[in-house]
């Protein structure tokens, strides 16, 4: 199979990240053509006159439709894409400059509908990304799930990295209106078809995340929403590692109260682990205000997401009602 392959990128406000994305997709080493669709997901700050700065240089499609979310923006893009591979990012990721020769390599290697890519913290980061970007991707917080080289279980690409075929798209009919979660979802259909996944760790992406903490823990606590609802949706893919944050919540919660009657085996169990984590963050990020911040951003992490589980696991198996009733600011409308 020749490859030729297509970007996807839907981008709602952000003008700047992608001037810097498109910077980086100038800088790539692949010597054959690729195309470039962006999707303008009903944005009030357009991108276009940053577009338009790049359409001499690279092959770029850009369009424009009413705000509906990034997985029908990715499913708008695939449609109108000319290529027979597409490659969706999102808007705040910078490539490194041999992406594209590491993903075809890979592909052409050992060949798959569809594959995930990891994402690292760029120099340029603030400590606070570098923070966050650990907690996201170590294998000590996520199991690797994120693109680590070892992991907990089947690996399930992201979409702000992702590779999916012409076809394997055409078979599925593209990601679903739940956001987040429409990547794991569109995974678990593909699976569901027969076809494969893989990690790349080679193609890597600069996944900025351009977050605070309040925004950062927001974020997780809907991940943690979401997923009884995939759950309940694909239920040979429950898993009990899923309950491990919440777990972790109400444990050291019950760790804090025996201490305080006299019974500390428990936390130190949890001082444990929290050494072995800066130490594991100090050895990736050789900054230690970074590693200290990376410990907080860890247990933001655990609590935002374990919080988030356990209310959507009570309302999902209780509830006659539907997950797009029971939480419709997890849902868009297609247009």
């Amino acid at each position: 199979m020749e490859l030729s392959f297509s970007f996807i990128v839907p981008v709602y406000n952000r003008p700047n990240e992608i001037q810097e994305l498109l910077e980086s997709l100038l800088q790539q080493t692949y010597d054959r053509d690729f195309e470039i669709v962006i999707v303008e997901d009903g944005s009030t700050q357009s991108s276009e006159s940053v577009v338009k700065s790049f359409q001499d240089k690279l092959n770029i499609a850009y369009y424009q439709k009413l705000n509906s979310g990034p997985g029908d923006s990715r499913n708008y893009g695939m449609r109108l894409a000319k290529g027979n591979y597409y490659i969706v990012l999102d808007s705040d990721c910078i490539l490194p400059p041999q992406y594209l020769v590491s993903a075809e390599k890979s592909l052409l290697g050992a060949f798959v509908h569809c594959y995930g890519g990891p994402d690292a913290a760029h120099e340029s980061f603030t400590d606070v990304q570098k923070a966050i970007n650990y907690a996201m991707t170590s294998f000590l917080t996520t199991g690797g799930i994120r693109g680590g080289k070892k992991a907990v279980d089947k690996f399930q690409p992201r979409s702000f990295n992702m590779g999916i075929s012409k076809e394997a798209f055409e078979k599925v009919g593209g990601y679903g209106n739940i956001h987040p979660g429409e990547d794991p979802d569109l995974t678990i259909r593909i699976w569901n078809e027969g076809y494969e996944t893989k990690l790349i760790p080679e193609a890597y992406v600069y996944h900025k995340r351009r977050i605070d903490w309040k925004k950062f823990y927001i974020q997780v606590n809907k991940f943690g929403m979401v997923r009884p609802i995939l759950n309940k949706w694909h239920p040979a893919t429950a898993k009990l590692t899923y309950w491990f944050p919440t777990l972790f919540c109400v444990g050291f919660l019950l760790a804090l109260l025996l201490m305080v009657i006299g019974f500390p085996f428990l936390s130190y169990l949890f001082a444990f682990y929290f050494v072995l984590l800066f130490i594991d963050a100090l050895l990736k990020t050789k900054n230690i205000a970074v590693s200290l911040m990376a410990l907080f951003a860890t247990i933001v992490q655990f609590v935002g997401y374990g919080i988030g589980f356990l209310k959507s696991t009570i309302y999902i198996t209780f509830s006659k009602r539907s997950a797009e009733e029971i939480f419709p600011k997890l849902f868009f409308k297609n247009n």
